[in-house]
């Protein structure tokens, strides 16, 4: 893996603007995160113009459906030259759709699960019926079991959910944490978040950054600041 942990979120539809940003950030980051705003507007050939820019790609898809259907998808994104770095799908798909996309992978991309978006509350877990989810921690950790058990790399967490995972799972299960905003930073849409200094010592293996980078007068410089503050740290 890139020893820079910075996965930078390229998450605009705009080709020119995200192939531009993953050329400027290289020197900086270590990851480029391509997810469904871009995709769908420009598909396996924009998602080529950055990854041929040389920066890995996590490809953020959060795969859901029947075990059949998600196998067959992944297996069409297995073909993809250059393949991705990282692919994920839903741990709430389920243990055995879990077993077919991992299967599918077999082992050419990492493979993730997304345990809960980190844009939900507890109160929004409990609305959306998840009944015993009113502890958001132990949900989580549940789920980031269930997907090492169906033989995944990791998982997608939120900073808070770190030390459990590493409690439960060890220090190799890939883990890859979205919410971060350096100090000062605004929350935005997300609800569960952390500093990159604090993530990183609760145990993230890579940290994903959109807005405060994407978004800053001077990306580069931005992105600069937040690896200088983890050297630092």
């Amino acid at each position: 893996m890139p020893a820079n942990p910075i996965c930078v979120a390229l998450d605009t539809p705009d080709l020119a603007k995200a192939v531009a940003l993953a050329r400027a950030l290289k020197p900086h980051v270590g990851w480029a995160k391509v997810g469904m705003e871009f995709f769908y507007a420009h598909g396996v050939a924009g998602y080529a113009r950055v990854a041929d820019t040389g920066l890995p790609v996590f490809l953020d898809l959060k795969l859901h459906d029947i075990p059949n259907t998600v196998a067959s998808a992944m297996t069409a994104l297995m073909r993809i030259e250059p393949r991705p770095a990282i692919v994920n799908l839903h741990a709430t798909g389920g243990l055995d759709m879990m077993k077919a996309a991992a299967d599918a992978v077999a082992g050419r991309s990492k493979l993730i699960a997304v345990t809960i978006l980190t844009s939900l509350s507890d109160d929004d877990i409990w609305q959306a019926g998840f009944e015993t989810a009113k502890n958001t921690e132990a949900h989580v950790r549940s789920l980031a079991s269930l997907a090492k058990r169906a033989g995944l790399d990791g998982v997608v967490c939120s900073p808070h959910d770190l030390v459990g995972i590493r409690h439960d799972l060890g220090r190799d299960f890939l883990t890859v944490v979205p919410g971060i905003r350096p100090v000062d930073s605004a929350t935005q849409d997300q609800k569960r978040v952390a500093t990159p200094a604090a993530a990183r010592a609760a145990g993230a293996d890579i940290l994903v950054i959109g807005r405060a980078i994407t978004g800053a007068a001077d990306p580069a410089q931005a992105a600069q600041a937040i690896g200088a503050g983890l050297d630092a740290g």
